[in-house]
């Protein structure tokens, strides 16, 4: 399929700059009959029996403010992810006047890039005695680039079931959530379950080449409880529709499918899933809009 197939013109004033409140009061459209409804109605359009699967995921204050500790000149360094060994991925700038072996500061966080960035990205070794809690500390939430201005508290770029850091963007389905609507759930006995897929900044990475096929999809890292792949297997058994919330728990689940349900524990995908594709665990979706020739879109 041509990749321009899923281009549209999108005017920048169509774009959303700050969150509706409260969460649950955001449009949703029904695409089955084309209705439109609130979000706050998404719990009477479900049955008894079905099983929401959020992301669980937290944003990281990834974006850091510094200093190069040999000139003093200014640095900044999006934190992107802790590889199994320790070291850390980040976008770094100014790209052209960093190289392997200069030492960063940002604030009581230090750092050295590992490695030459190779355009714009550079492995680091942060020090510290919880360099999870000093990044928290020095650092500030990304948005993402349609997003001009965040908002004025941080936390509303979270989910309610915002749990486990390691995210460069939040789970965006998930944010509409409240806790009346998942009160509500529980009261139509409609069961909950987490995921926690580590949403990266190549999410927002349009696809560059003619033909969606010939698209090489970026690697994220999940986990899948033990709980939630036993709720699947229940939901499947009971004749539950197992209802995804955003892209990101589609793309953990589908991954993870094995027999009639989904297996638990750690691992990473770099399933792209387009037309055609043959789902075996998710049933329903529900996602925002998204930006034209993104991987998203396709799905």
């Amino acid at each position: 399929m041509r990749t321009s197939e899923f281009d549209y013109a999108l005017p920048r004033g169509s774009i959303a700059q700050r969150p509706v409140a409260p969460r649950d009061a955001a449009r949703l459209l029904d695409v089955r009959d084309l209705t439109d409804r609130s979000f706050r109605d998404l719990p009477a359009l479900l049955m008894s029996g079905d099983l929401v699967v959020v992301n669980n995921t937290r944003v990281r204050a990834a974006r850091l403010h510094g200093r190069k500790e040999e000139t003093g000149g200014a640095v900044e360094a999006l934190i992107l992810t802790r590889l199994d060994d320790g070291r850390w991925e980040a976008l770094v700038r100014p790209a052209r006047r960093l190289h392997a072996g200069t030492r960063l500061r940002f604030g009581e966080l230090r750092g050295r890039i590992l490695e030459d960035p190779v355009r714009g990205k550079a492995l680091l070794e942060l020090e510290g005695d919880d360099v999870e809690a000093l990044i928290a500390a020095h650092g500030e939430v990304p948005f993402p680039p349609y997003i001009t201005a965040g908002p004025s508290d941080p936390e509303d770029y979270q989910t309610v079931f915002a749990d486990k850091v390691g995210s460069a963007a939040a789970p965006t389905a998930g944010l509409h959530f409240s806790a009346p609507v998942l009160a509500e759930l529980a009261d139509r006995g409609v069961d909950v379950a987490t995921v926690d897929l580590q949403v990266g900044l190549d999410t927002f990475r349009p696809i560059d080449a003619e033909y969606v096929e010939h698209h090489e999809m970026h690697t994220e890292r999940f986990s899948i409880p033990v709980e939630t792949a036993a709720a699947v297997s229940e939901a499947r058994s009971r004749g539950g529709r197992v209802v995804a919330i955003g892209t990101t728990v589609v793309r953990a689940l589908e991954a993870a499918s094995v027999g009639n349900g989904v297996r638990s524990g750690e691992d990473s995908t770099d399933l792209f899933i387009r037309p055609g594709y043959d789902f075996t665990v998710v049933d329903a979706l529900v996602t925002n809009f998204h930006i034209p020739r993104s991987s998203l879109i396709v799905l």
